[in-house]
């Protein structure tokens, strides 16, 4: 008989072991002394405003204090996560400095796993297939699965069970989406499909009204649906969710414009049996963004620098924010603080890094600051210290 694999969902007990490790890698005296000093911090012709929600969330922290205590735990065994614990590469280099190997990383193969190997999982979470697979190998699995995505599986499963088809707000190549979305398909049944945003709602809206050419709706959401999925029986009955970190306000919009369609396909006396929602903003995404509404809606800046993975959604997305009103920056990290004339970064509507010239102001500056929720207090430390530099330079 197959003896069922060991899995570790809430810690291995060994927090306080690894305390000052992750203290000595992520934290950040500065940034402490800045928050004490209401979040402001002056050197010379620089005044820097950091939002009062930023940086590591309660999901990254606990998904990077797993993998420590895994370390720990498992001294002599070989260690694997099934990809970024989370979106920053920082981070994730400092993961692999502990001896953890990526099986995304080139070289690795799941293929190769034996049960005396243990497994990591990531905060966005795996798929159902995977975690299956990795349960019938047998390996040790430690669950770093932050709790905001779980709740949304627990929706997008009644969802299913119900007999809705999970409309999900998010990118459909992405991890958590990926994830989210198995669980909307489990054991074959229960049908899904993804929308990156409000122009793809819209399309989607428009067929749940009036119909439409089945063939071409089928090709332009190809990658974003589930197998077998037919748009004019799948359509019929939906339930609205989303990737935990996309733009909240966008999501909560896309959730309107569904039920607006379903009203006007099928009336209001139909909308009990035809339509399904609930709120799948993730808590600590929603602070980010209300903060740095916030700090924009009491400051005059100059410019603002948003610092996190590239490949980070709610960084992403909070940089989306800020070029709204002010212009930003978005840095992978502090070496984008090239020089007085020179900053790489990424547009906010562009896919790849640019470097941009004659972007720090002359005379005194305000400027604003804010990381993503997988970005350690370290790298803000290095930012603030890169532009007081920077700043103050003759």
């Amino acid at each position: 008989m197959t003896q069922s694999p060991l899995i570790f969902r809430k810690g291995l007990n060994l927090k306080h072991e690894v305390a000052h490790v992750l203290a000595e890698s992520y934290h950040s005296d500065l940034v402490a002394t800045v928050k004490a000093a209401d979040y402001r911090f002056e050197s010379g012709r620089l005044s820097l405003y950091l939002a009062r929600e930023f940086g590591f969330c309660y999901g990254v922290d606990r998904a990077v204090d797993y993998a420590y205590q895994t370390r720990k735990r498992f001294p002599d065994r070989t260690l694997f996560l099934t990809g970024e614990i989370i979106h920053n590469p920082h981070v994730n280099d400092q993961i692999r400095a502990q001896g953890i190997r990526f099986l995304s990383d080139p070289g690795e193969s799941f293929d190769a796993l034996t049960p005396n190997d243990v497994v990591i999982l990531p905060a966005f979470g795996i798929t159902v297939e995977l975690l299956q697979a990795l349960v019938e190998r047998g390996c040790t699995l430690v669950d770093t699965t932050c709790g905001s995505v779980l709740n949304v599986w627990k929706n997008v499963k009644r969802y299913s069970d119900e007999g809705f088809t999970s409309i999900i707000h998010g990118k459909y190549w992405h991890e958590e989406t990926r994830a989210t979305a198995s669980q909307a398909h489990q054991s074959g049944h229960g049908h899904f499909l993804v929308v990156l945003d409000r122009s793809e709602a819209t399309a989607v809206c428009d067929y749940i009204r009036n119909g439409g050419d089945r063939t071409a709706f089928l090709e332009t959401f190809e990658r974003a649906i589930s197998p077998g999925f037919d748009p004019n029986r799948d359509l019929a009955r939906v339930g609205c969710a989303n990737q935990t970190t996309m733009l909240s306000s966008e999501s909560l919009e896309i959730g309107e414009m569904f039920k607006q369609a379903m009203v006007d396909r099928y009336g209001d006396a139909g909308l009990p049996q035809r339509f399904r929602a609930f709120d799948t903003i993730c808590s600590a995404t929603q602070d980010r963004q209300d903060a740095i509404l916030q700090l924009l809606g009491e400051r005059p800046l100059d410019l603002m620098i948003v610092l996190g993975g590239y490949n980070s959604s709610n960084t992403c997305n909070l940089a989306r924010i800020c070029a709204e009103r002010v212009t930003t920056f978005h840095i992978a990290d502090p070496d984008g603080l090239a020089s007085t004339d020179e900053i790489r970064h990424k547009p906010v509507h562009g896919k790849q890094e640019v470097t941009s010239r004659a972007w720090l102001p002359s005379g005194r500056i305000a400027v604003g600051l804010t990381s993503g929720a997988s970005t350690p207090d370290n790298l803000v430390e290095a930012v603030i210290h890169r532009l007081e530099t920077l700043a103050n330079a003759s």
